[in-house]
């Protein structure tokens, strides 16, 4: 049996009953309706995710499908046509050299193009939502393809349609549109104009602002590096929380708060941690929580699937004793919980 730990950023995961790797969109169909009714768990980069050490007793399907497809408008901008199996920021880079703009401040964030809109993935004031125009995937349910468009797929933060059925639909290929130009939209993020040099609300280069967000990435050990424990990692471990108005009232002054348009209001779940006494460099067997950013778990070498879950479950009772908010788990918990 294949040992998944081979196969995902955090090196740990315990055997999968049945592994198979396809490149193709039959290759894909056939081997889900070769799994029938049994589990399957769909791998593509493996970051995002924590594999109980027992492993996964079902089908894991890795896909590596990359083909791209794309149409350009000198006026209406790009249709691009992303297979799932395609490398994220190994696309983000291919869209800004051919001279299309938005996707720069997702530049850096690991993981495969299929994983984008499960996650909704986002940073630094962006969200991948707000570029995709299309999502094909195969329904398990019905047997057939089914495509959505973007209000069909029900985006919210770090969530979708996709990430409340995950067991249904299985992502064939993603349609994102984007514009041509070599200036970023105004940028929102204090820290990420501080480190352009400019005043919030003003623009920069699409190449500056990627190296910008790279080199902050990199500081932050939120780029994967096979020669630094501290970056094998599974990204942000936990979501921002978002709050009631009355509760984030009840936050410390200092305690970030950004208002949402349903009233709510999200905070920081770094500043929360680091808060409630949660420490960079904290360890637990080989867990540790990373040297550069608190929210990054680490195998800081020798780790088990359970070590990390252990230490996650630690820093989310601190903060829940402190502050009474559960800090939910933004990576693919597999075969673990935290109670």
């Amino acid at each position: 049996m294949t040992d998944l730990s081979q196969y995902t950023s955090l090196r740990v995961g315990g055997p999968a009953r049945k592994f198979i790797e396809v490149a193709t969109e039959a290759e894909i169909i056939s081997a889900i309706e070769s799994a029938g009714d049994s589990p399957i768990l769909i791998l593509g980069a493996g970051t995002n995710m924590l594999v109980s050490d027992d492993g996964f007793d079902g089908t894991v399907i890795r896909i590596s499908d990359d083909h791209i497809e794309s149409e350009v408008d000198a006026c209406s901008g790009a249709t691009l046509k992303i297979g799932a199996g395609q490398n994220w920021d190994s696309f983000v880079a291919t869209s800004i050299l051919r001279g299309f703009a938005g996707l720069e401040t997702l530049s850096g964030i690991p993981g495969t193009v299929g994983a984008a809109p499960i996650q909704n993935i986002g940073a630094y004031g962006h969200e991948v939502c707000e570029f995709i125009t299309r999502v094909r995937t195969y329904d398990r349910k019905n047997r057939a393809l089914k495509t959505f468009t973007n209000a069909e797929c029900n985006f919210s933060y770090r969530s979708s349609l996709f990430k409340a059925e995950r067991h249904r639909y299985v992502i064939l290929d993603v349609s994102f549109q984007l514009r041509i130009g070599e200036l970023t939209e105004p940028i929102t993020y204090a820290e990420l104009a501080s480190e352009l040099g400019i005043a919030i609300g003003e623009k920069a280069t699409v190449v500056k602002t990627r190296t910008a967000i790279l080199e902050l990435r990199a500081r932050k050990g939120m780029l994967l590096d096979p020669t630094d424990h501290d970056s094998w990692s599974a990204g942000s471990f936990f979501t921002n929380p978002i709050i009631s108005a009355t509760d984030a009232a009840k936050l410390p002054a200092g305690a970030p708060q950004w208002p949402q348009s349903d009233g709510r209001v999200k905070t920081s779940a770094a500043w929360l941690m680091e808060h409630a006494g949660v420490n960079k460099g904290d360890s637990l067997s080989g867990a540790r929580i990373s040297t550069k950013h608190v929210l990054a778990l680490t195998n800081s070498g020798g780790a088990t699937a359970s070590d990390i879950a252990s230490l996650a479950q630690e820093a989310r009772e601190k903060v829940k004793k402190v502050f009474g908010i559960t800090l939910e788990a933004e990576v693919d918990l597999v075969g673990l919980n935290l109670q």
